[in-house]
């Protein structure tokens, strides 16, 4: 299996100083500072990027998930919100809500939160965040 890379680069003190983060395939290249990660600033933050990685690698294991069980989905869609806590005066992730809508013809809604639940617990980020809380608002849709 493939290695990815990003890269970061961080110029200045924290709350005047600016950063770039750029995606080694390419798919991202932006600026990052203080205010876009613990305010309002424009930009791109960590936890915006955990958040995307998170919800897309979501998105991919329920469909495998789903189709290893028998099903054919036709959409799954995820998202994810990272909540950054002030812990012991250090900004902490604390928490990650997964909240996902699921077309999947010929499915119950128990077999559909059986198999969403097991989903969360095995998505390779889910795996890598194993220390942080993370919950799950899973939907069928009819």
């Amino acid at each position: 299996m493939p290695t990815r890379t990003s890269d970061a680069e961080w110029h200045g003190n924290l709350r005047q100083g600016r950063g770039h983060m750029r995606f080694g395939g390419g798919a991202y290249d932006g600026e990052y500072t203080w205010a876009s990660r613990f305010s309002d600033g424009g930009g791109t933050n960590p936890e915006e990027l955990i958040a995307s990685a998170h919800a897309g690698c979501y998105s991919m294991a329920l469909s495998a998930d789903l189709e290893a069980a028998g099903f054919k989905p036709e959409i799954v869609r995820t998202s994810a919100e990272v909540h950054l806590d002030m812990v012991d005066n250090v900004p902490t992730i604390t928490l990650i809500e997964l909240t996902v809508g699921a077309k999947v013809p010929g499915i119950d809604n128990a077999r559909f939160q059986e198999i969403a639940a097991g989903t969360k617990l095995g998505c390779p980020v889910s795996r890598a965040l194993g220390a942080v809380k993370i919950t799950l608002d899973a939907t069928l849709e009819g």
